[in-house]
């Protein structure tokens, strides 16, 4: 009964989104009320059960998603991101562009989000495409490779820092694992997919004059925009203090500095991604802010922008904690841990499997790791599976098969000025490579680890 309720539940949110066109955050608590009665749940419960997801998501991700987004505007605003890009072609040099966009994307996509990334970015290599006279896909799909493989298994990106917590697993921990999975996932879904996609898609690796999408892009003159290591110690900051924990309870043999004392009291803290974001914060507000002389009244600007930017995708997220709620409390989690339990099949692979059923159906990747993380964590907890493994499996899953009911299909059409069709056979193409990639490092590190 759980599992029709479940796929009932999954087509009216998909008719709500798709076909209704209603709001997104009013679709998931709509559907999750819905599904909440279907599935048994007293009324007089439904209402503690939504405020019960929300409240438990909203307490880490409102400081996280929120710093977050005023460090990437920060240093966006000032140049900084343009210093990083500029400095890493010129290293590289031309014949090693795609390495270069590579690396810029991947530093930039762990502190900016998707859709921050891809509009700052993509002028800036549309540039170098031009000046390089080759294809604008050519170095678009690395980049859009690496900014996608960021978001799906880096901290403090949205989704594997909700599921991180929604799965208790340590944020460090999945950072570091995080990386190890993302470098070579972003290899074969970026320069190596680029060379397939040349192939079956030709007619798409056309070298263009104009990005349509694109109209007054902001300029900056290099010698005005601060210096390469203070931009990339600005912009990698929350990942190194939240590394730095990891490192120290591996050098230390320590499974766990939580509710140590001394120093272990004081790298707890510092490691917290809230204690993370909260330095990287001050010390934005100073590098790219006052250091720049820019006034308070400025940063205050950009604070506020960068704020209002984020408003709908934490309301998003807090309805797909509110979704995954209700399926924990009405049973499906439950009902799904007997079913599979005498199934021979990682769990790593089914939970990779839900985000991916989950994904297809709904489009957002958040949403689609929310509502996975509900669904497996009693399985992971019967299996004692590696929760820092569950997150960056079901992370993978969440990117998959991106299609019509995904903003970022969207977008990625739009900016790259190509139709429908090819957009299916591009970015589609691009987002599940990534995501079964990213599963296989994810299964080889697992055994690798343990």
């Amino acid at each position: 009964m759980q599992f029709v309720v479940l796929i009932l539940g999954i087509a009216l949110l998909l008719f709500l989104i798709i076909r209704v066109k209603l709001n997104t955050f009013i679709s998931l608590i709509l559907t999750a009320v819905l599904v909440a009665l279907g599935l048994g749940m007293s009324p007089a419960k439904v209402a503690d059960t939504i405020t019960t997801g929300i409240g438990s998501s909203m307490g880490e991700l409102s400081i996280v998603f929120g710093f977050g987004a005023i460090i990437g505007r920060l240093v966006s605003e000032s140049g900084g991101s343009y210093r990083i890009a500029q400095t890493l072609i010129r290293v590289f040099g031309k014949k090693r562009l795609q390495l270069a966009v590579v690396v810029a994307s991947f530093i930039l996509g762990m502190s900016m989000f998707f859709e921050v990334g891809l509009v700052l970015l993509t002028p800036l290599v549309f540039a170098i495409a031009l000046e390089a006279e080759v294809p604008f896909l050519y170095l678009g799909l690395p980049m859009v490779a690496a900014l996608s493989t960021t978001q799906a298994f880096l901290p403090p990106q949205p989704a594997p820092t909700a599921v991180a917590g929604a799965l208790n697993a340590n944020v460090g921990q999945v950072l570091v694992y995080g990386i190890i999975v993302a470098i070579p996932t972003v290899i074969v879904a970026g320069p190596l997919f680029q060379k397939l996609a040349a192939r079956y898609a030709p007619e798409t690796f056309v070298i263009k004059k104009s990005l349509p999408a694109f109209g007054e892009v902001k300029q900056f003159n290099l010698e005005d925009t601060p210096g390469f290591g203070i931009s990339l110690l600005t912009s990698l900051f929350p990942a190194i203090f939240m590394a730095a924990t990891s490192i120290f309870e591996i050098a230390t043999k320590t499974t766990s500095i939580t509710g140590g004392h001394g120093l272990k009291a004081y790298m707890a803290m510092i490691g917290s991604p809230e204690v993370a974001m909260l330095i990287s914060l001050l010390f934005a507000i100073w590098s790219m802010g006052l250091h720049q002389h820019r006034s308070m009244a400025d940063i205050n600007k950009i604070v506020g922008d960068s704020l209002k930017s984020i408003v709908m995708l934490l309301m998003i997220i807090c309805g797909g904690a509110a979704f995954k709620q209700v399926l924990i409390n009405g049973g499906v989690g439950t009902a799904i841990q007997h079913l599979v339990s005498n199934v021979n099949i990682s769990p790593l692979i089914l939970g990779w499997i839900i985000a991916v059923i989950l994904r297809i159906a709904l489009g957002s990747a958040a949403v689609a790791s929310m509502t996975a993380a509900g669904l497996v964590t009693p399985l992971m907890l019967a299996t004692h599976a590696d929760p820092a493994m569950m997150v960056l499996a079901i992370g993978a899953g969440s990117v998959a098969a991106s299609h019509v009911n995904d903003a970022g299909f969207w977008m990625f059409q739009e900016y790259f000025d190509l139709t429908v069709k090819q957009t299916l056979k591009i970015w589609t193409v691009l987002e599940t490579v990534l995501s079964v990639v990213g599963l296989c490092c994810v299964l080889i590190l697992n055994a690798i680890v343990h």
